[in-house]
């Protein structure tokens, strides 16, 4: 007899889902959005949700639907060697390098910072970040069930503490919504769609994904259910941080005419609690955010440290844990602004790449999951979003298209002609989709080998 899941079970397993997802990034980006976005908010939110709520969404069901038992052997339909590079940076990305020296930003950013004098804002960095890293580190050298209950607690707490934050501000909206500036003036829509990427949790999800799905086995539920499980789970998941986003969004965008505009979201939630709800509201966002980014963080690295001592068994678990975490201690102590320019660069290679394994995987029995199709269709989007990484790096870095170097300038040139929305960052899109039929006909006539079984 074949098992059924209740409405409750499919609620918990997708707030699970939740709190794997919810980090640093949700909170910052969408408040960063609604202040820079002004008067061009919806638009801009619409795009953000499209890559911040419905990308991740689609790695879940991606993962479901494979049948693979991980990522690697996932990306491996591709090519092996290239299943275990992606992976690796993959993991890299939203941890060591990127996401997780991010969670002790954030928290500094928005549970600390404004209580710093100015002046004293660097060695107060430097502290927390060594406090925050230093229990990230032993509570992942010493895997504790503590950590799953403040996950399972903080998660109930902080979407109910937000709730009322931004039902308060709609209510109640502490300022006019401002002009649009930036990009946002222009192109609101897909500026809020390329923001949607540092959240890095459509990358996520497909490391994400495969843990939803073996506690769906768990439940002793075959391979069909399981897919149909995870598409309830996932809309779950999705549903409250797109929920969410929109809220936050919102705050943001009421915020600027009192505050300003900040360097970045961190400041935007810490600043309308002590407006709304005083000192009490402050410290109580402040406890639960820091401590969100604390489960979030040793998540993270523990995530690293496993999967990295599988693929280099000689190096101990406590060793890569180790060293991840040093390392994010000292890239967290370059501030939340400098961790977020130099993501941004690597974000724009790497989604391409995410979102076409993605496709690729869905449409993967339409033309008999031969390698040509993967490892074709994985090469156009690789060779048109490396030069979007590497001019997002040198604007990053300060340099104007003047000082590009001449190979560069010429590529960027070439695409631009002759590939639509490449300005946008988006012009991996249309060759992909030509090369995957062209390919994937050409697979079906002469029956080539599926790159799995």
């Amino acid at each position: 007899m074949q098992k059924k899941l209740s409405f409750s079970s499919y609620l918990v397993i997708g707030v699970m889902l939740f709190a794997l997802f919810f980090g640093a990034g949700n909170l910052i980006f969408p408040a960063q959005l609604g202040q820079y976005s002004g008067e061009n908010l919806w638009p801009a939110t619409f795009g953000f949700l499209l890559t911040g709520a419905g990308l991740p969404l689609l790695g879940i069901l991606a993962m479901g639907f494979s049948g693979s038992k991980n990522l690697q052997e996932l990306a491996s339909r591709v090519h092996p060697v290239y299943g275990l590079l992606f992976t690796s940076i993959l993991y890299l990305t939203i941890g060591p390098f990127f996401a997780a020296p991010r969670t002790g930003a954030v928290a500094f950013d928005i549970g600390i910072a404004s209580s710093i004098p100015e002046g004293y804002t660097k060695i107060a960095l430097l502290l927390f970040t060594l406090l925050f890293f230093g229990i990230t580190l032993w509570l992942s050298l010493n895997p504790a069930k503590i950590v799953d209950r403040i996950g399972k607690l903080m998660s109930p707490i902080i979407i109910i503490l937000l709730l009322v934050l931004l039902t308060v501000a709609f209510i109640n909206p502490m300022g006019e919504i401002q002009s649009p500036v930036d990009a946002y003036a222009e192109g609101a829509f897909v500026k809020g769609l390329t923001e949607g990427y540092n959240t890095m949790d459509a990358l996520a999800s497909l490391v994400f994904g495969i843990i939803v799905i073996n506690v769906l086995r768990s439940y002793g539920l075959k391979k069909m259910q399981i897919f149909s499980a995870t598409v309830k789970t996932g809309v779950v998941a999705s549903g409250i941080l797109a929920l969410l986003y929109v809220g936050i969004a919102y705050l943001g965008a009421t915020t600027t005419e009192r505050f300003g505009l900040f360097e970045t979201g961190g400041p935007v939630l810490s600043e309308a609690a002590s407006y709304y709800f005083g000192t009490i509201g402050t410290v109580m966002l402040a406890i639960v955010i820091i401590l969100a980014c604390l489960t979030t963080s040793i998540g993270l690295i523990t995530a690293c440290g496993e999967y990295f001592n599988t693929i280099i068994p000689k190096v101990g678990y406590k060793t890569f844990v180790t060293g991840f975490t040093v390392f994010c201690f000292v890239v967290s102590n370059f501030g939340l602004a400098n961790i977020i320019t130099y993501s941004i660069p690597v974000l724009m290679l790497l989604y391409p790449l995410a979102v076409v394994l993605m496709l690729l995987t869905f449409t993967s029995p339409l033309f008999g999951h031969a390698r040509i199709v993967y490892l074709s269709a994985t090469a156009t989007a690789f060779f048109i979003s490396v030069i979007d990484g590497i001019k997002t790096l040198y604007s990053t870095l300060g340099f104007t298209k003047e000082a590009w170097p001449n190979w560069l300038t010429s590529i960027d040139s070439f695409y631009n002609t002759v590939l639509p929305f490449y300005s946008d960052g988006l012009g991996w899109v249309l060759p992909v989709l030509v090369v995957m039929i062209f390919t994937g006909l050409i697979a079906l006539i002469l029956k080539l080998e599926p790159a799995h079984r």
